[in-house]
């Protein structure tokens, strides 16, 4: 099932049109797209207008500014790269704030980590905008499916706004707490997707360099408690050498930078989370617009050159 075929009549219940920022991108497109085939009116804006174009062809208007798209909307979702971009569309001369009603809803499901969700938090409520925090778990293929796993924070009060937007996009929604407590949980979930692939790549590349198939490997794990779909899945790709991205590179470093922040800010003294965003800033030097399992490439790089 995907999200444009799901609960048709909750849907239509949001109020408003949809502003989606960040309707290019790997996750924002498909995205987008869902809410448009589930009978929402959508407005979409993307810093390259090209790569949003095709979502004309569901309906989608496509505006030339974030506050074009923005101007009128109920809940604006934003989907950007990182806080500057972000912070960029919102606040900038002519932002979205600006030109948004105190009965909208900003729903930010990015990943922009702990620093850059408690600055939107502070600009929302500066303009007296309800800002729910939901970053998602999931990559180009269940933001395509509609099933993302969503990690929801904010008011009480927004949720009922919010959810059948979400229930589009995702096949299950985790109301955490706060606003704030989404984007952590996003960190603890994503400092375990870093060190799966990390230590599956080098893996490879160890199985590779004493002389054996890979694929002996899987066979091994078949079955177990050590059998991971997930590591199977970015394994092939390492294996295949095929890094068609649905999570780039630069964009895993960048959310390992963000965890590295949190833990420092607290302390806490994680030495293997270092060590794995150390190696992916490395990796994206070279590789940042491929898929994160190209980090197998810093450890195996004779055989892909």
């Amino acid at each position: 099932m995907t999200g444009c075929e799901k609960n048709p009549e909750r849907v239509m219940t949001a109020a408003g049109p949809v502003a989606v920022l960040g309707a290019g991108g790997i996750m924002g497109f498909p995205m987008a797209r869902n809410l448009a085939r589930a009978g929402l009116e959508v407005r979409a804006w993307n810093r390259s207008r090209q790569k949003a174009g095709p979502l004309a062809s569901d309906g989608v208007r496509i505006a030339d500014t974030p506050a074009g798209a923005a101007r009128g909307a109920g809940i604006v979702l934003t989907m950007l790269a990182d806080t500057s971009a972000l912070i960029s569309a919102m606040d900038g001369t002519g932002g979205v704030l600006s030109v948004l009603a105190p009965s909208a809803v900003w729903l930010q499901m990015g990943t922009i980590g702990e620093e850059g969700t408690e600055h939107c938090a502070r600009l929302a409520a500066d303009q007296g905008v309800t800002f729910a925090d939901a970053p998602v778990l999931g990559t180009r293929q269940p933001a395509e499916q509609g099933k993302l796993v969503i990690l929801g924070s904010g008011p009480d009060a927004v949720r009922p706004r919010v959810q059948p937007l979400l229930d589009v996009l995702g096949t299950k929604t985790i109301w955490v707490g706060e606003a704030g407590a989404g984007t952590r949980l996003k960190l603890v979930t994503n400092s375990w997707v870093l060190a799966v692939v990390e230590a599956g790549a080098e893996t490879i590349a160890l199985a590779e360099g004493l002389g054996l198939d890979p694929a002996l490997l899987f066979e091994a794990l078949a079955g177990g408690t050590l059998d991971l779909p997930y590591l199977r899945l970015k394994g092939e790709a390492m294996v295949n050498r095929d890094f068609r991205p649905s999570f780039r590179l630069r964009v895993a470093a960048k959310d390992a930078e963000l965890i590295e922040d949190a833990a420092r800010s607290r302390g806490l003294d994680l030495p293997l989370l270092a060590t794995i965003a150390q190696r992916l800033t490395e990796g994206a030097r070279q590789h940042g617009d491929a898929d994160f399992s190209a980090t197998f490439l810093t450890s195996a790089p004779r055989r892909a050159a």
